[in-house]
Formats: structure tokens, C-alpha cells, sequence
């Protein structure tokens, strides 16, 4: 994910991403050496199964190992480089010094949380050295030792950031109100006692709501939530947090994400993407409105490809916003059909939302791929027809039709690529093949096809690619990881149940559970983004719709495209900003032309969400 793209975003955001200090090089290395392993160890467990009919055992076991050590090293390299996931839109609202005193007290609350737990991940390493794995036959220590030492890492980098700032006055008093509020807590302890569940408003709810308007990284404010709740009203050991961390970053179907972000890096850098923008220009640029539709079918593909949003408009926009802007298209319209367009296509395999969602709930991960195709398409031509009438005044003054020999050749050029969404989804909706199976080969035949027919990637820019999915898969398995200790915290307080008894006591059945789901999940879209809210939600929400028999499927649909809604909505909405910094628009520009685009979105939501069968027909 360039700079250029993330750099000074308003709202929730990956912080502008920098080189790596050089103290972390290393840690770099081994990144990438374990990710290398991890698809390399995958290959030869797919070559064994598919090929020579004989599975190896290890292969799973192997790549966990290894996944775990990549998750915790990338996490801390995110750190180094100013890549966790935060919002800043009320950060913004400060002056420069009251900015830097609170991004500094966010800075020490976060080197509080990672101090709390090294004890406990020490002793959860030696405890899981009394545990022998079950292929490899080694203590589970050596796996699970990847947690204090990541956890170290981060709290030396998190130090090294607070010595750089330099600023000794701002440190001791953000050290003084850190403590002040800590010792408060302390002595409220009786009277949280008697508060019940109302501790979950004053800890989860409203606390970790403070934490993340003074801008500190969603992961840590899911991590200082759950650790001050266990703290302060259970007694709880903190040493569970530990656990739930391990088994919110652990599952097999994880092993995905980073091989589908580095995927998605591979797409860029060897023009795969613009290829595909290309095919789809020549085909449809002639007609009225034909580069919003291509804009979309762009997204709607090269997301196929990718996975990721900001991949995407980072690849469409460049080639398509020059042209559109020839035809009279107004940059904020653009920008409003870009975020949404990107929305739109969330649900497109191999969508890592849907993986972590399969993962979290339990839901068949070919099922939402062969859903969400469709599910994309219906909300592809809900945009596609607000495009067509809002280009009834475009200019087609000198557009011509692409030559049959242009269009050929185009199409020759772009078929590589255009195969690779189509096998994806294939593979996994079939079941040929699991989700994390298919990304190891997604990559091979990526990079193949990019060094044959595309100009290829060089050793270093290959380097340069691992290490950034590194730090992007970091800071979102982090995120997974904190986020499964405070929906664990949410859960043992009996919190789901009164809300499941609540939610199906309501009069309408299923449809009113239905608006709940998306008014929740549109919300939680909005100011969490999408990965921690549906770690959050999902264990909650997912037996309320079975109890109520909705299908996982379905529900899974209305989930995530109401989870995109709010994630392109401003004011806060990190979509609509990353679109607004690729075109090149303000946001406040942009802000009036989205709403017609948000309405569309939300009639295909609504569609959704009241026709099962358009979620469940391909089944």
C-alpha cells in the first residue's frame, strides 16, 4: 500500500506508511522469509494432495507454526512504520500541540497494554511447552513463544517512537495523567462492583470510544478495553487475554490474508489490474455512460484479483479518472462512484473480508465465495443504472468505438489476468480447493504470468512486496487478535444473551432483526471499519439470525455490504477518504455527489436483505 495513497487521511486510517527504521531490518528479513516458507510449504502440501494423492499431515501444522511468528513480527514492523489501523478525524479537530500531547498519552496507553501482557505471554509460552503438536511432535512453545517476543518488539518500538518525540515536558505529563487515571480506576474498583453490566457502557462502549477519538491504533484500543474491563471489574486473570489473542490470529483460513494482500501488491506492480481496465474500456468506452460502467466491471474484476479495496481503487483510478474527466465527468461524482464501486465489489471473490468472516462464524468460506459473486452483481447493477441516468448530459463529442483489431488485442493482452478471479472463485465454490489453497496458487500463477507476460517483478520490488504485506497482515491480525479478547469479554458477561433475548422478543420476526442487523452493522462499519466489527459482532449476532432461521449465508450478505455501506459514508467512512485522496478530491467536495450513490447501495441492500433467494440461489 504506497504512501502516496495513505498519506494525511482525515478519518480512520493506515497511518502514512514510511521506511522501516533500521534497527527492524532484520525482523523485515525474517518476515519475508516466513512468508515465503508459509506459500512455499502450502504449494508442496497442494502439489502432494492434488498431484501424487498423498497429504502430508505436517503441512497445516508447519504453516501455522509459521503464521503466527509472521502475524506477531508483522504487527511490530506495522508499528515501526505507521501502519496500524486508527482514526484521526477528531484528532484533527485539535491544534498542533494539544495533537501531538494526545497522540502521546495514546502512545504510553499503548505501551501500558503491551507491558501488561508480557508477563502473561511469557507464562502462556511455558505453559504450552507442556503440550506436544500432533504431527511434528515438538512442544507448542515454539510457536507460541512468537507472542512475548512480538509483543516485546512492539513495546521497544512503541519506547523508541516516545524517546524520538523529544518533547520531555509532554511525556512527563502525559505520564502523570496516565497514571492519575490509572489510580482512579484502582480505587473505583467497589464501586464498579455494583454497576453489573453497565461496566461493558463504561469500558468497552465508552472507553474504548475515547481511546479511539484520540486517534491510538484500533487494535490497542480493542486490547486496553478488554484488559481494563478484565482488570478492574472481573477477577479475571489477565493471562486469558493471551489466549483469546492466539485464537483470534490462529485459525488455518488466516493463512490466506496475507497471501491475498501480497497477491494484491503483485497485481499492481506487474500491470495485471490496468490490463484489465484496458479490455473493459475498449469494449464499453463508446457508449453513454460506458467508463462509469467500466469503472465498475473494473472494480468488480480487478477485486477478483486482489481482495483489497484500497488495491483496487489505487489500480482503476489512475487508468480511467484522465479520460472520464475528458468526457465531462466532475471529479466528485467520480470519487463518489469509485468509493461506492468499491463497495460494491467487497463481496467479490476472494474478498478477505469474507474469509475472516467464515472463519469468525463459522460459515461455509465456498458458500459466501459463490454468494458474493452474485450478491455483487445485483449491487453492480443498481450503480450501473443510477450511472446510466446520471450521464444523460455527457459529452460523447469525438468518442469512437475501439477498433475489432484494438478490441482483439486488448483482450490477448488482458486474458492472463481476466482467467485468474474466474479460476479463484471456481476453485473454492466448487470445492476443489480450500480458500488459503487457492491463494498459494493465485500467487505462483501471478507471478509467473507477471515475469512471462508482463515485464515481470524484480528481486528487490519482490523483497519490498513481502515486507509490506508483512506490516499490512500484521496490523490486521493484531486487530483480529484484540478484537477476539474483547468480544470474549463481551460475551462472558452474559451481555449476548440478554441482547439475542432482547433482539427476538422484538415484534416483525426476521425482518425487524434484519433492519437491527443493518443499522448495527452500518454503524459499526462506519467508526470500526470491517474486520473488528465482525469479529466483535459475529459471535453475537450469527445464533440470533439461527434462531430466528435465517440462512449463515444470507445473513453473512446483509452483514458485510451493510458494513460497507457505513464504510463509505462520511463523515467518518475510511472508504470515502482513500477515494477522495486517489482522485485527488477534497472531501468536502465529494461529500454531496456520494449520497445518491450511498441511496443506490442502500436499495440493494434493502434487496438483499428481504430476497433470501438472491443470496442463496447459486448454493
Amino acid at each position: 500500500m504506497s504512501s502516496e495513497v495513505m498519506d494525511d487521511l482525515p478519518a480512520m486510517e493506515l497511518q502514512q506508511s514510511v521506511p522501516g527504521s533500521r534497527w527492524m531490518r532484520p525482523v523485515e528479513i525474517i518476515c519475508a522469509a516466513l512468508l515465503t516458507f508459509i506459500i512455499a510449504i502450502l504449494l508442496v502440501g497442494v502439489t502432494a494432495r492434488y498431484v501424487f494423492s498423498s497429504p502430508l499431515i505436517w503441512v497445516d501444522e508447519s504453516a501455522s507454526f509459521a503464521f503466527l511468528w509472521f502475524a506477531m513480527l508483522g504487527a511490530a514492523i506495522a508499528i515501526d512504520r505507521h501502519e496500524h489501523l486508527r482514526l484521526t478525524v477528531f484528532l484533527h479537530l485539535l491544534d498542533e500541540r494539544k495533537q501531538a500531547f494526545v497522540a502521546t498519552v495514546g502512545l504510553l496507553l499503548t505501551a501500558v497494554f503491551l507491558g501488561s501482557l508480557l508477563y502473561p505471554a511469557f507464562d502462556y509460552a511455558i505453559e504450552e511447552s507442556y503440550v506436544t503438536s500432533a504431527s511434528l511432535l515438538i512442544p507448542m512453545s515454539y510457536r507460541a513463544s512468537a507472542l512475548p517476543v512480538g509483543l516485546t518488539l512492539m513495546l521497544a518500538t512503541v519506547i523508541l517512537h516516545g524517546v524520538r518525540i523529544g518533547n520531555a515536558r509532554m511525556l512527563i505529563g502525559a505520564a502523570v495523567l496516565v497514571g492519575a487515571a490509572g489510580g482512579a480506576l484502582f480505587a473505583l474498583e467497589p464501586v464498579f462492583a455494583y454497576f453489573g453490566n453497565w461496566n461493558i457502557v463504561i469500558f468497552l462502549v465508552f472507553g474504548v470510544g475515547l481511546l479511539l477519538a484520540m486517534g491510538v491504533p484500533i487494535a490497542f484500543c480493542f486490547g486496553l478495553g478488554a484488559l481494563s474491563f478484565l482488570t478492574f471489574t472481573t477477577s479475571m486473570p489477565t493471562f486469558v487475554i493471551i489466549g483469546r489473542m492466539d485464537e483470534g490470529m490462529s485459525s488455518i483460513i488466516l493463512l490466506s490474508v496475507p497471501i491475498f494482500v501480497l497477491l494484491g501488491c503483485v497485481l499492481d506492480a506487474t500491470g495485471m489490474g490496468k490490463a484489465i481496465v484496458e479490455v473493459l474500456a475498449s469494449l464499453l468506452g463508446h457508449v453513454k455512460a460506458g467508463m462509469s460502467y467500466v469503472l465498475l466491471g473494473s472494480m468488480f474484476l480487478v477485486s477478483g484479483i486482489s481482495g483489497s479495496k484500497v488495491s483496487d481503487m489505487a489500480t482503476v483510478a489512475p487508468a480511467l479518472f484522465p479520460e472520464m474527466k475528458r468526457r465531462g465527468h466532475k471529479p466528485p461524482e467520480m470519487i463518489a462512484l469509485l468509493a461506492t464501486g468499491a463497495a460494491m465489489a467487497e463481496t467479490v471473490p476472494p474478498s478477505i473480508v469474507l474469509i475472516v468472516l467464515g472463519s469468525t462464524a463459522g460459515v461455509s468460506i465456498a458458500g459466501l465465495f459463490t454468494s458474493g459473486f452474485a450478491i455483487a452483481m445485483v449491487l453492480l447493477l443498481v450503480l450501473a443504472v443510477l450511472a446510466r441516468w446520471k450521464s444523460r448530459h455527457e459529452s460523447m463529442e469525438g468518442v469512437r468505438r475501439a477498433s475489432v483489431k484494438a478490441i482483439w488485442k486488448a483482450i490477448v493482452i488482458a486474458a492472463p489476468a481476466l482467467l485468474l478471479p474466474f479460476l479463484i472463485r471456481s476453485a473454492v465454490g466448487g470445492g476443489v480447493a480450500t480458500a488459503t489453497e487457492v491463494s498459494t496458487i493465485a500467487v505462483l500463477y501471478a507471478l509467473i504470468i507477471g515475469a512471462t507476460l508482463y515485464g515481470g517483478i524484480s528481486l528487490k520490488k519482490l523483497y519490498s512486496m513481502l515486507v509490506e504485506t508483512a506490516a499490512l497482515s500484521g496490523a490486521i491480525l493484531i486487530i483480529l487478535g484484540c478484537a477476539s479478547a474483547m468480544a470474549w469479554a463481551l460475551t462472558q458477561t452474559g451481555f449476548a444473551f440478554k441482547l439475542a433475548q432482547a433482539v427476538t422478543d422484538l415484534p416483525g420476526g426476521w425482518l425487524t432483526f434484519m433492519g437491527v442487523t443493518v443499522l448495527i452493522f452500518m454503524v459499526l462499519g462506519c467508526v470500526l471499519e470491517g474486520l473488528p466489527a465482525i469479529v466483535l459482532m459475529a459471535p453475537i449476532m450469527f445464533p440470533i439470525a439461527k434462531t430466528l432461521g435465517i440462512n449463515d449465508v444470507h445473513y453473512s450478505m446483509v452483514v458485510v455490504t451493510a458494513m460497507n455501506v457505513g464504510l463509505i459514508a462520511p463523515p467518518i467512512g475510511i472508504g470515502f477518504y482513500i477515494a477522495c485522496k486517489i482522485g485527488g478530491v477534497a472531501p468536502d467536495e465529494a461529500m454531496k455527489a456520494i449520497w445518491p450513490y450511498i441511496g443506490a447501495l442502500l436499495i440493494g441492500l434493502f434487496l438483499i436483505a428481504v430476497f433470501p433467494m438472491l443470496s442463496t440461489a447459486f448454493l
